[in-house]
């Protein structure tokens, strides 16, 4: 029988000696392995995060917390429920949120959580400059030990996003080192965290929730060809694959397939060439600004075909960068792959084929395209579509760079980006005018004031079904919108499924959809898992 427990140094030893080999092709070596279900548990799941587990400063926000508990959270269908919370209501004006929290909860170490520690993570999160947006959180106060109030300076339907991903930190134990020794109240508890290597986790008998099956979790970090070749050793319980290798057969492990609203698209500069950012960075593209030419592309594209071609089938067409979430308006939907619609569009443009090349008057229809090198799927994704659209007539340049060389160039050049949120405010965030420039997000300068208005008008809302309505009509209300029916800001072209092997046996639960692939959303629902009889 082979003893899979325990072993992550020797199974790091084999990796190492697997690569220095040359073996570039993983071997079944577990072809006639034996495996114990135990109450510990070996994954491979990527996403190491580089600034560790703090969640004042990120840690968290696309997947469960793991050593942290958050005040709500979404249930299986996304509907919102309690955590830490018994309650919460919300002021008629909509500035006043108060929350009432449980009385029996302590952190790992011992120590009761109350709502100082609520105000305390909430207001470190607000002050720290990190990717917590709580710009709209004036003050936090707590009423008394389980009552905490938060105010806000204008009206946000999605604050209520902020108490689903903040893991609530301890203030008696937080500051220098936490991120990389935490502790907090949710289902399991630190134990060691070796960059690079591992993370090792326990089951935190503290935790007030339903009690996790597995009783201990070791994370490794490997390469996508290291982690494939560990499943194929029989050394990992659940290992996270690329679309490349999904199916691959390896035996005593089956594939499952999640969906996400994981996307992948294009992003183009919306102004002309001429801006500069405060930093210095160039701004603008007078190509890419044309209306036409954005339509023409996402009207030329065959989503179906990059999901079949790069995805290997496992992905979904990509419309929006909210496709199927409660806030998406499928009117967005457009048939794609139409050159002869694409041509229209870029004649009524004003564009004149010269060539094999599209002209307008000194604008000729190329333009660079930037993804990360170090990212196979956009350069895929990248390259195919360039070679869908060349025998349109538009040329794109594609060019792969680091992440440090495609800040200094997203503003003036598209680039593939993916996105992928549970919370609408992810909208605003991408095509709001006040977002334009700032960070990641708006980096094509992009700006509509209806849009604005409707999102504006989502984010006072106060019921969600108002909320709703407002986020769908930003992006098409029949004239105008921030979709590729209207300005085109974007072209979304892919949304990917999650890839995993799984140890036969191993029931990990029904999985929601999976946002963006930060975090790890696979494990959003860890207390579930457990073998099955």
């Amino acid at each position: 029988m082979l003893k899979r427990r325990g072993f992550v140094l020797v199974l790091l030893v084999v990796l190492v000696a697997l690569v220095a080999s040359g073996c570039g092709q993983p071997q079944n070596n577990g072809a006639d392995a034996e495996f114990e279900q135990s109450d510990q548990l070996v994954l491979a799941i990527g996403g190491e995060p580089d600034d560790g587990f703090d969640p004042t400063i990120g840690w968290g926000r696309y997947g469960s917390p793991l050593f942290q508990s958050t005040l709500l959270r979404r249930d299986d269908d996304l509907n919102v429920e309690n955590d830490l919370a018994t309650d919460y209501e919300v002021s008629e004006d909509g500035l006043v949120w108060t929350v009432s929290i449980r009385d029996d909860v302590v952190f790992s170490d011992g120590e009761p959580l109350t709502a100082d520690d609520v105000v305390y993570t909430f207001l470190t999160a607000k002050e720290s400059g990190s990717v917590v947006d709580l710009n709209v959180l004036s003050d936090a106060v707590a009423l008394d030990e389980t009552t905490v109030e938060f105010t806000l300076t204008r009206p946000q339907s999605t604050f209520i996003n902020n108490l689903i991903t903040t893991g609530i930190v301890p203030a008696h134990a937080h500051g220098a080192g936490y991120a990389e020794d935490p502790v907090g109240s949710g289902p399991y508890k630190f134990v060691q965290w070796d960059r690079g290597q591992q993370l090792i986790v326990e089951a935190n008998p503290e935790y007030y929730g339903q009690k996790p099956y597995f009783q201990k979790i070791t994370f490794l970090f490997l390469s996508e060809d290291g982690a494939f070749a560990a499943a194929n050793a029989g050394d990992l319980d659940l290992v996270a694959v690329p679309a490349a290798l999904a199916q691959q057969n390896v035996t005593g492990m089956s594939l499952k397939a999640i969906e996400s609203i994981d996307n992948r698209g294009i992003m183009f500069p919306f102004v002309e060439a001429g801006g500069q950012t405060d930093d210095g960075y160039p701004v603008g593209n007078d190509v890419t600004a044309d209306l036409a030419l954005r339509q023409a592309i996402n009207v030329a594209v065959d989503r179906q075909a990059l999901v079949d071609g790069v995805l290997n089938g496992f992905g979904t067409p990509a419309y929006s960068a909210s496709d199927g979430m409660p806030w998406w308006n499928p009117d967005t939907v457009f048939a794609d792959g139409d050159f002869d619609a694409a041509r229209d569009i870029l004649e009524e443009g004003g564009w004149t084929e010269v060539d094999g090349i599209w002209q307008k008057g000194e604008l000729t229809a190329e333009f660079s395209l930037y993804y990360p090198a170090s990212d196979q799927v956009r350069q895929s994704l990248a390259i195919a579509v360039a070679d869908m659209l060349k025998p349109l007539g538009i040329n794109i340049i594609v060019e792969g760079k680091s992440w440090d060389e495609i800040q200094a160039n997203m503003y003036s050049n598209a680039v593939m980006f993916g996105w992928g949120s549970h919370d609408p405010q992810e909208l605003y965030n991408l095509y709001s005018s006040q977002t334009a420039g700032i960070g990641w997000y708006n980096t094509g300068y992009y700006s509509n004031e209806k849009v604005d208005e409707y999102m504006e008008l989502a984010l006072a809302a106060t019921t969600v079904e108002e909320a709703m309505n407002y986020w769908q009509l930003a992006q098409w209300d029949g004239e105008t919108g921030l979709s590729a029916l209207g300005d085109a800001p974007w072209a979304w072209l892919v949304n990917l499924q999650h890839t995993y092997l799984v140890r036969e046996g191993l029931n990990i639960g029904r999985q929601r959809i999976h946002p963006h692939g930060h975090g790890w959303p696979v494990t959003d629902n860890i207390v579930d898992w457990r073998w099955d009889d």
